[in-house]
């Protein structure tokens, strides 16, 4: 059976719709940095999940090519992730006018890919899509102490549930700690393709440090 790092880290990627405090370790990312609205049709949004999509399943489908990973196993690819944050604007998001977002999009990488790994499926992809793979990059993120929960719902309507997390860190001896090095963090359980928005899943988490 193939690892899935949802089922197998539930603290990570599974948790509950009341806000809980975690501490993340230093995880690697293919990531692709932009800017704009992520529901333009032929924005930067969209381009950059199918860049990240490529390496991840190149990848994934790499032991059946003549390139051997050391240490591979058979992964489900983790879901899609994005920080976020606005212009020079990181406390908050202005959720009518996205155009200004900024963002990191980006895909978790299984433990065995190394940034020499990384590099190869880079190479490897460029050469079979003949695609330009350049603004794709291997992205070590350290997350630290986090408040995090689940939110039910569209996108536009999280800053309810961001609310309730910033009172609940100050209900427990905590302070938001966002900053250009630590941000707002998104992780996408469902296909908003696929999905009514009212049913959509998605983690949020925010840093923070003890008062």
């Amino acid at each position: 059976m193939a690892f899935d790092y949802k089922k197998e880290y539930k603290e990570f990627y599974l948790p509950p719709k009341k806000p809980g405090i975690i501490e993340i370790p230093n995880i690697n990312y293919i990531a692709v940095r932009g800017h704009g609205d992520p529901n333009e049709p032929e924005g930067e949004y969209k381009e950059a999940i199918g860049l990240l999509y490529a390496i991840a399943f190149t990848v994934k489908m790499s032991y059946k090519g003549n390139h051997k990973i050391d240490g591979y196993f058979s992964y489900v690819v983790p879901p899609l992730e994005g920080l976020w944050w606005q212009g020079g604007q990181l406390q908050g998001i202005d959720y009518a006018h996205k155009e200004k977002l900024e963002w990191i999009s980006m895909i978790r990488l299984p433990e065995f890919v190394t940034e020499e790994e990384f590099q190869w499926a880079i190479k490897e992809a460029s050469e079979k899509k003949q695609a330009d793979f350049s603004k794709v990059e291997f992205f070590t993120y350290h997350e630290g102490l986090c408040v995090q929960c689940m939110h039910v719902g569209s996108y536009d309507n999280e800053p309810a549930t961001i609310e309730g997390m910033e009172q609940y860190i100050l209900d427990n001896g905590f302070v938001g700690d966002i900053s250009d090095s630590r941000f707002h963090h998104e992780i996408y359980l469902s296909d908003p393709r696929r999905c009514a928005p009212e049913k959509l899943r998605t983690v949020i988490r925010h840093p923070v440090k003890k008062i």
